[in-house]
């Protein structure tokens, strides 16, 4: 540990030491450091559909720094890939992806979105129950036969008028989604203005299209049709994202959008940028540029992709420019020196940190944690479970005990303390009841019914892991006598109602992890993150409290 200390305090060092140099070679107004004794002028060159998006990002940079020099042209990125200056692409554009002599970067993503009318009148049933990926398939394949009834409960029997767009990135990801390849190539195409207009004419229609393109037109009675994205017939809390286009975004960005229903955008070239003011460029779109992103219809990249690019730039620059000066050279020396010693102790303390994990992991014979599925949570008969997960359950006498059930224990790992309120307190259904602490991390749990508290289980103070191993019997929490009981017990589920709901709290707990954990630290690799993807046993446990802290607010308190 003292080691790692030393590691972190040099690192420290380091980081203000770059900066000061930093600082030298460059101005004090936050602008990108370029180079000044050779050519500051580069050529940038974007595929037709990018146009704007790069006219945006140029117009930005060149403001920021106007003495460099940047040419823009709408050249095909093939011509434009002859020579070695930076293109913007889409992911259509694949004769260039495949072609493995070629640098990429991934510097944002677009999204293939289905698009409806406002004014048709299954719009709400659309927005209740959504488009499984079944539905959607069979709406592909269909065609023209397509009707309306088979695809959304309640739906009139009126036919589906579909139109997609001509764009390659378009028709692939739906193959991809749907595996409706063959129908898919028989349709007719448009132009994606051509796909705007026509369903916005007509009420009854469904359009593919690019979500910068829906963003890019005066699309005041067009909306995203929802997807259920789970396939469970209706669109659940956490998949309504469809209320506006920002919502939206946000949406796709945390997942709970299809992953397949998504492109990337690149930055290209035929060898690798080592031009400085190029490489300033492509810093600056993962720093300043993202922005630009979301405000085109486009998605950012999500935090560990952008420092992943934006170390990949930095140790570009380590290897220097044969076309740059004596001169420059000589200034830029204590800048290469300090970025070869801050990416080496990085190095050091990733393997140093890894292989104290692993020895950690080989002194306990620590097995590989078990996966958190749905078969794993116990489900009593008999009993009624509330939507923040807790349980209640009336005995003989009249009063009913409560307590924490076990799908949340396998979330949060073992419980180390637990604060009870005291005999006597009157509680309401929905108050917060008990806290369940972790190592100093800690959940408010709520009642599940209303009354006073006749007893609680005195024996949790000294053995709180009781609710880990014996949730419903040993584990109990409280004694209350009940005031509403034959209300309430309406508002929670039992048996069967429940295991479905369970279900439907595993695809959340997916979603939150997704949005909440950085995925790229080492403590979190356990966690697959993936469409389709297990979680582990105990998920929380080894986590920081400010997850907890989200966890509380965006899953537990969101249920209530």
């Amino acid at each position: 540990m003292k080691n790692l200390s030393i590691l972190v305090i040099g690192l420290s060092l380091l980081i203000c030491n770059v900066k000061a140099v930093a600082l030298n070679s460059s101005d004090n107004t936050g602008k990108a450091t370029l180079v000044q004794n050779g050519t500051t002028a580069f050529k940038v060159s974007s595929s037709q559909e990018l146009f704007h998006l790069a006219q945006t990002w140029v117009s930005e940079f060149k403001q920021a720094n106007p003495s460099v020099e940047i040419s823009l042209d709408q050249l095909q990125p093939v011509a434009a890939m002859a020579s070695n200056h930076l293109g913007l692409i889409s992911g259509s554009e694949t004769d260039i992806l495949n072609n493995l002599s070629n640098w990429t970067m991934v510097v944002g993503r677009d999204v293939i979105v289905p698009i409806i009318n406002v004014k048709n009148p299954m719009f709400s049933s659309l927005h209740q129950f959504g488009i499984s990926p079944d539905k959607m398939a069979q709406l592909l394949k269909e065609g023209e036969k397509a009707n309306w009834s088979a695809i959304v409960s309640n739906g009139q029997n009126v036919s589906v008028q579909l139109y997609l767009s001509n764009d390659e990135v378009v028709k692939s990801a739906l193959v991809n989604y749907t595996n409706a390849a063959s129908s898919i190539q028989g349709m007719k195409v448009w132009t994606p203005a051509e796909v705007i207009e026509a369903v916005q004419k007509n009420q009854f229609a469904v359009g593919f299209c690019l979500l910068s393109d829906l963003r890019n037109a005066a699309n005041t009675n067009l909306g995203v049709l929802p997807i259920d994205k789970n396939g469970n017939g209706r669109m659940d809390n956490f998949e309504n994202i469809y209320g506006n286009l920002d919502e939206f975004t946000h949406g796709v960005w945390i997942g709970k959008y299809p992953t397949a229903l998504s492109h990337n955008i690149y930055a290209i070239s035929t060898v690798k940028p080592t031009n400085e003011n190029e490489l300033a460029f492509l810093s600056w779109i993962m720093m300043n540029g993202q922005n630009q992103l979301t405000k085109n219809g486009y998605c950012d990249l999500t935090g560990s992709e952008k420092q992943a690019n934006l170390l990949t730039l930095m140790s570009t620059t380590t290897g220097g420019n044969k076309d740059v000066n004596t001169a420059s050279g000589t200034q830029s020396w204590p800048v290469t020196l300090s970025v070869l010693a801050l990416i080496g102790l990085f190095a050091a303390i990733y393997f140093y940190s890894r292989k104290r994990i692993e020895s950690s992991l080989l002194e306990k014979e620590i097995q590989v944690a078990p996966l958190l599925i749905e078969n794993v949570v116990d489900v009593p008969k008999g009993l009624y479970f509330d939507k923040t997960h807790t349980w209640a359950f009336m005995e003989k006498d009249g009063n009913v005990k409560v307590g924490m059930d076990d799908f949340l224990q396998h979330i949060t790992g073992k419980i180390t303390k637990i604060s009870m309120k005291e005999v006597g307190e009157i509680v309401r259904k929905g108050e917060r009841i008990v806290t369940i602490i972790r190592d100093g991390k800690q959940l408010n749990l709520y009642a599940p019914i209303s009354g006073i508290i006749v007893k609680h289980n005195s024996t949790l103070k000294s053995n709180s892991s009781l609710v880990n191993s014996a949730p419903f019997t040993d584990g109990w929490v409280y004694q209350i006598e009940p005031k509403n009981w034959l209300r309430e017990i309406q508002f929670m589920f039992m048996g069967e109602r429940y295991t479905e709901w369970i279900k439907d709290e595993f695809v959340r707990l997916r979603d939150f992890i997704a949005a909440s954990v950085k995925t790229n630290e080492l403590v979190y690799a356990h966690v697959v993150l993936q469409d389709g993807g297990e979680l582990t046993d105990n998920v929380l446990a080894d986590m920081e409290p400010k997850v907890w802290e989200d966890f509380q607010t965006k899953f537990i308190d969101a249920s209530k």
